[in-house]
């Protein structure tokens, strides 16, 4: 647990890679066990991938503001904006 707390970019890239990850497969699988009859996902999948991109603002939070580790933070926030600029490439309705 006290690896969490120190102030580098791998770190950031790390956990700005991981949490969303782990919040998509939750969430998937809970679309995809929960749907019902005739339908493949209970949440459309461009909302279940945002949702997850957007878990990393809680992460980036507590690193830029509650602890002070501007480099972790930049990592977080690196991997959530290129995360966001995929989302809307990928998903572009415009």
């Amino acid at each position: 647990m006290e690896k969490l707390k120190s102030d580098q970019m791998w770190l950031g890239l790390l956990l700005g890679l991981l949490l969303p990850a782990a919040v998509f497969g939750i969430l998937y699988l809970v679309s995809r066990c929960c749907a019902p009859a005739g339908k493949s996902l209970l949440i459309p999948m461009s909302t279940v991938l945002l949702v997850s991109i957007f878990t990393n603002l809680f992460t980036m939070r507590y690193y830029l503001v509650k602890l002070k580790y501007d480099r972790t933070g930049r990592g977080i926030l690196l991997v959530t904006f290129v995360m966001a600029i995929a989302y809307f490439l990928l998903f572009d309705k415009l």
